[in-house]
């Protein structure tokens, strides 16, 4: 759990950029990747994770820059990851101008559910990581090599001569 701001604002700042590595590895043509014919896209997923930063925030009271037009995924996966970017340093900065360390320990309903600011912080880290989760499946099955997020896909374990990788 959060104690300070500084704690959650540093582990925000590398799991978005973790982020936006498995982001600038997509294409155009992997953001079409699905599970299922009905299921959410790749690209609907990066942008959900992306629009889903000013979403979160303005929800539980913060003053952050929103997306026009949220609803539409871009085609461009560099539109994507460049938005990314752009507003996940923008959390940092919104955090950082508008929550204190006492801010954290205050309770809102976060879901039907009472939750410190510290709590629905974790959560909105967990969403991301969840979601990020998702498309390293989708970058796989779109025939692209996903990012080693917390440890390498199978082709670095090769290029490090590990010829049976960990599961």
């Amino acid at each position: 759990m959060y104690v300070t701001l500084t704690d959650f604002i540093n582990e925000w700042q590398k799991e978005a950029e973790l982020t936006q590595q498995v982001l600038e590895g997509l294409t155009d043509q992997s953001l079409e990747q699905k599970v299922y014919p009905e299921g959410r896209s790749l690209g609907r997923i990066a942008w959900h994770i992306t629009t889903g930063i000013p979403d979160y925030l303005a929800h539980f009271g913060l003053e952050i820059e929103q997306v026009d037009n949220n609803e539409t995924v871009p085609s461009s996966a560099k539109e994507i990851a460049e938005t990314f970017k752009h507003l996940s340093q923008k959390a940092s900065k919104a955090l950082q101008e508008q929550w204190t360390d006492e801010t954290l320990k205050q309770v809102q309903n976060a879901f039907g559910r009472q939750e410190t600011n510290a709590q629905i912080l974790m959560g909105f880290i967990k969403h991301l990581i969840h979601h990020r989760g998702q498309m390293t499946v989708l970058i796989r099955q779109a025939g692209l090599k996903p990012f080693g997020v917390y440890g390498p896909p199978k082709e670095d374990w090769i290029k490090l001569g590990v010829e049976n990788p960990p599961v």
